[in-house]
């Protein structure tokens, strides 16, 4: 029997991918544009997040949102209610969005004349965390119902970012969040890691989270 033959797809469009991501990398710094890749599950309070973070911030600077989702535009037109530029993309079913898509997205948005661009990836904690797509920054978004176990059970995605946003701290008293436990093993995997606790519904850390972010886009020129 002739031996069977295997394709390592995967290595494939790992390399194809990081190609690309490294030419938008390229790309945004030239622009002297900053870019976020915003990852969490569905329901984690992202849209949310986002609306608030924009509503604070589009005074200081210039922002576009590149929005992912399977299908429908419900997030993108709520983002449109704060008057950011926000483009919608549709990735075919994929669970994650790749360097390629991005650059479309940084095409059509005109990234050029943006101080700071938002991609709001596929909800989930498994396949966004492997695809580079030229970010200045990772950040991920872990809810108080979700639990303070997902580290152990998602561990990529920890290790992948540079920020933790904890959102829905008003709901502590409903869930049983152990903050000292995911601080533990969150610092396990990531030590550099940055961890903000915030509630967009009452405002509790978000001017903390913001002035973070800002500082990091206004510092962009140096990266």
């Amino acid at each position: 029997m002739d031996e069977l033959r295997i394709i390592e797809v995967k290595k494939s469009v790992y390399a194809n991918n990081d190609k690309e991501a490294g030419e938008n990398r390229a790309l945004l710094k030239q622009q002297d544009t900053f870019m976020m890749n915003l990852m969490s599950s569905p329901g984690s309070g992202k849209t949310t997040m986002l609306v608030s973070t924009l509503t604070r911030l589009k005074e200081h600077v210039d922002i576009g949102i590149i929005e992912a989702d399977i299908d429908s535009d419900v997030d993108a037109k709520t983002i449109q209610k704060t008057d950011v530029d926000v483009i919608q993309i549709h990735n075919g079913g994929m669970c994650h969005l790749d360097a390629a898509m991005v650059r479309q997205g940084l095409d059509d948005i005109k990234s050029q004349a943006l101080d700071f661009v938002v991609v709001e990836n596929i909800g989930n904690l498994i396949c966004p965390a492997s695809y580079d797509l030229g970010q200045n920054l990772n950040c991920m978004i872990l809810s108080v119902p979700e639990g303070s176990d997902k580290p152990l059970k998602y561990p990529k995605m920890f290790t992948a970012v540079d920020v933790l946003i904890i959102s829905k701290t008003d709901a502590l008293s409903i869930f049983d969040f152990d903050f000292e436990a995911l601080e533990e093993s969150v610092r396990k995997l990531n030590p550099a890691i940055k961890i903000f606790p915030i509630s967009a519904k009452t405002g509790d850390g978000m001017d903390a989270w913001c002035d973070y972010l800002l500082k990091k886009i206004q510092e962009r020129s140096t990266q």
